[in-house]
């Protein structure tokens, strides 16, 4: 549910931005990509495979939101964003509630929504036997059978 919700979140967030272009250098730039490269940045330094990773597939995704804003209307593109985002929201509360039975962190502290890719991209790089180190960060903590009385 992380993945799908925030694949649908981003998309949605950048879907709109795609429309706006930004000359710089003598190119013409989204202002989707432009907003989205601090953030890229971000990532990149806290963790290079991993932000590569997570580069690699907003490239994807940013070409998935310009194409689809070049072949709809304004109102479909709207409507698009609005079920994007509603079903990322969704996606990301039914996750937390039914799987991890808490509230979604990004409800308390939406500047988790920064950490939502790296946390995801870093449990598929686990998954896939590349970052071993990662899953003892990651790792569930134990429940303490008192603690839940």
């Amino acid at each position: 549910m992380h993945v799908i919700g925030i694949l649908l979140l981003f998309t949605g967030a950048v879907l709109p931005l795609t429309l706006v272009k930004v000359p710089l250098f003598g190119f013409e730039f989204s202002l989707a990509v432009l907003l989205a490269l601090p953030v890229l940045v971000y990532w990149l330094l806290l963790d290079v495979p991993l932000g590569i990773g997570i580069l690699a597939v907003s490239i994807v995704l940013f070409s998935i939101a310009t194409t689809i804003a070049a072949e709809v209307s304004t109102v479909m593109l709207w409507a698009i964003f609005a079920a994007l985002v509603a079903l990322g929201v969704a996606a990301q509360t039914i996750g937390h509630k039914v799987f991890e039975g808490r509230e979604a962190s990004l409800f308390t502290f939406p500047s988790h929504l920064l950490l939502g890719p790296m946390f995801v991209m870093a449990k598929l790089f686990i998954a896939l036997g590349f970052r071993r180190d990662l899953a003892v960060i990651l790792a569930p903590l134990p429940t303490n059978s008192l603690s839940t009385r």
